[in-house]
């Protein structure tokens, strides 16, 4: 669908629509309708009428065409306002059957319904007030979540856990606002005693805070939503294919003994205590000629400087001039030591490393747990506020300067009128993330396109 053609969507919100809202190929299939005339058109399909069903009841039915049979089904009927969308709703469970399932949607569409289009019922619940903007893109978080930690975060915000905490941070902005503009407002009384600037300071500066608390939890959460990216380094032919392979539990790296083998990098992910962790397989770094080895060792640097976690393996004890350069490399990032190959090593093991064996699989185990714990992640819950939305976070940076201008302000001894406009600015900012202020159109279109059709 086009961005002209779904705009033409959200502007039919009067349609009655009917979409699949489950994945085709299973047992089942269930199909939503939603809208004026959602029972209308399934009660002319089957042997009920939904308008005088009770709502959030279910009934068996058949639907039909022209009196032969398309299916036995189950008809779930729910009442505007209490449904998904808010509207009258019908969901209608089928069998899985990919011609069962076209059929009844083209009946409906002959009873007055059309296609719903990418998101369109959770456009419908936002446009009617079920949930703002910022949970209506948590349905789209909550589908797409492959984790314990991703499916936390989604239910936090679809729960309206940040939403919460941007209204507490609107509070404190019209607080602030209102005692700046009261000054503003009875200026010429100087009977009159106002906040002192250094109260209204600390104000600015609690909120400011509060927004970059926000601000920050945006690398982590990026990071728990694509993985927590983990670059495994060190020379060639040290076992770090064979590790990337026992790792993640597959042979997805090619394990050689010659030298420079893998000249590119190789990414696999995994889970560990809920959290997914990409792992990337580099080239070998070493001194050759190779032109082709050399871009892979290139983007080996490349590869560690994007890491949050870098494991470093070696077999033979490194001397005190590779140490320095690893560290140099890994500045601000979680460096792991592993010392590998001790099934057969007769060297001095370094005691500042973990000893494993990744072709015996020894210490593999041990390894996993020190990645985890590399990660520094705090433990989540359901009501953590964690930010990983690229709008969400370009909004709070916006609101940001705007605050730390009053801030500024303050400090400066600015008049009032000047400081009002930039709290103005940030409440303004902040009610784009929960859709408080007037959405524009391409906005709507840019969230609701990327959705699953049926939901």
């Amino acid at each position: 669908m086009t961005p002209t053609s779904y705009i033409s969507h959200l502007s039919s919100i009067e349609d009655t629509i009917c979409a699949l809202a489950t994945a085709p190929g299973g047992a089942l299939g269930i199909i939503r309708v939603s809208g004026p005339k959602a029972f209308h058109a399934v009660s002319s399909l089957c042997s009920i009428d939904c308008t005088n069903c009770s709502p959030n009841t279910v009934h068996y039915t058949r639907i039909t065409d022209s009196q032969d049979d398309i299916d036995e089904v189950m008809v779930s009927v729910f009442r505007s306002p209490h449904s998904y969308t808010g509207e009258d709703s019908v969901e209608i469970s089928c069998h899985g059957s990919r011609y069962i399932l076209n059929k009844v949607l083209e009946l409906l569409c002959q009873k007055g319904c059309r296609l719903a289009g990418p998101g369109e019922y959770t456009m419908r619940a936002y446009l009617n007030g079920k949930m703002d903007l910022s949970q209506a893109e948590a349905v789209a978080d909550l589908i797409a979540s492959s984790n314990k930690a991703t499916h936390q975060i989604a239910m936090s915000q679809l729960r309206g856990h940040f939403s919460s905490e941007l209204a507490q941070l609107r509070e404190q902005l019209l607080k602030l606002t209102s005692l700046i503009e009261l000054e503003l407002d009875f200026s010429d009384h100087e009977d009159l005693e106002f906040a002192d600037r250094s109260e209204l300071l600390t104000i600015a500066n609690e909120i400011d805070n509060r927004v970059s608390r926000l601000v920050q939890s945006f690398e982590a959460g990026l990071a728990l939503k694509q993985g927590i990216p983990v670059a495994i380094v060190g020379k060639t032919n040290v076992g770090k294919s064979t590790l990337l392979n026992q790792l993640v539990g597959d042979n997805r790296a090619i394990v050689s003994d010659i030298h420079g083998t893998t000249r590119d990098t190789i990414e696999e992910t995994m889970e560990i205590n809920g959290v997914q962790f990409r792992f990337i397989d580099t080239a070998g770094i070493r001194n050759t000629t190779d032109e082709i080895e050399q871009i892979g060792i290139s983007r080996t640097y490349a590869t560690i400087a994007k890491a949050r976690i870098v494991l470093w393996l070696f077999d033979e004890l490194p001397c005190e001039t590779e140490i320095h350069d690893m560290q140099e490399h890994c500045q601000g990032k979680a460096l792991i030591h592993i010392q590998n190959k001790i099934d057969k090593m007769n060297a001095l093991l370094l005691s500042s490393a973990l000893q494993i064996s990744a072709k015996k699989g020894i210490g593999i185990d041990t390894l996993r747990q020190a990645i985890f714990k590399a990660a520094n992640l705090k433990e989540l819950s359901d009501t953590d506020v964690i930010v990983t939305n690229a709008r969400h976070y370009d909004a709070l940076l916006r609101a940001q300067n705007s605050i730390q201008r009053v801030i500024n302000g303050l400090q400066m001894q600015l008049s009032g009128d000047l400081l009002s406009e930039d709290l103005r600015q940030a409440i303004d900012i902040l009610a784009e993330i929960t859709g408080g202020q007037i959405t524009p159109q391409e906005t709507l279109n840019n969230i609701f396109s990327h959705f699953c059709v049926g939901k």
